[in-house]
């Protein structure tokens, strides 16, 4: 375990190891995710627009209110 005082260059040195160690994703991998959360968000926000159209016919068949 690491001492807990750190002098700040073997901290960034302890920091450069560690980001060498990590696996980044390949450029097509980013293009797919990003793509995917888009194309996901869409969804979500249609979803999310015609239950609220939905909801809103119900109350207002339901109780008189609204439009």
């Amino acid at each position: 375990m690491a001492s807990k005082t750190t002098n700040p260059f073997t901290f960034l040195q302890q920091v450069r190891d560690e980001a060498g160690k990590v696996t980044w994703p390949s450029r097509r991998e980013t293009v797919i995710s990003t793509i995917m959360v888009i194309a996901m968000a869409f969804l979500a926000a249609i979803f999310f627009f015609v239950a609220d159209q939905v909801i809103g016919l119900g109350v207002e068949t339901i109780l008189g209110y609204g439009r």
